[in-house]
């Protein structure tokens, strides 16, 4: 972990998120087209990923669906979406507008479903 992540690192916040999935290398090339995630793979079984303010990994395995949804933060919404879209994903909940922002919802290839927000 960067010099720069562990400054920022909030007491009780979220560090790093693990994934199940039933292909890791579609995921990795899902999430780097989507996010611009880079991977570093540990055997065949496991990659750790590092974004810009999340680290994690994905493990190999069966997703289960509905367990946490996981909120992304966008600068330009419009253009996440449409990059998750042309990734493979689908959007499940088209952007709206809450409380401080406008959000959408989408699924994976493995069938996790995340949300993506901005103000």
């Amino acid at each position: 972990m960067s010099q720069v992540k562990l400054d920022i690192l909030k007491h009780e916040q979220i560090q790093y998120i693990e994934f199940v999935s039933k292909d890791i290398n579609r995921a990795k090339n899902f999430y780097a087209a989507s996010f611009g995630w880079r991977f570093t793979d540990y055997g065949e079984h496991y990659t750790a990923f590092e974004g810009d303010f999340v680290d994690g990994g994905f493990t190999s395995g069966t997703p289960i669906n509905g367990t946490i949804l996981i909120v992304l933060y966008s600068k330009d919404i419009e253009a996440t979406k449409s990059k998750v879209i042309n990734a493979g994903g689908v959007i499940v909940k088209d952007i709206f507008s809450f409380p401080g922002g406008k959000r959408f919802q989408f699924t994976d290839l493995d069938g996790y479903e995340l949300a993506v927000w901005t103000e």
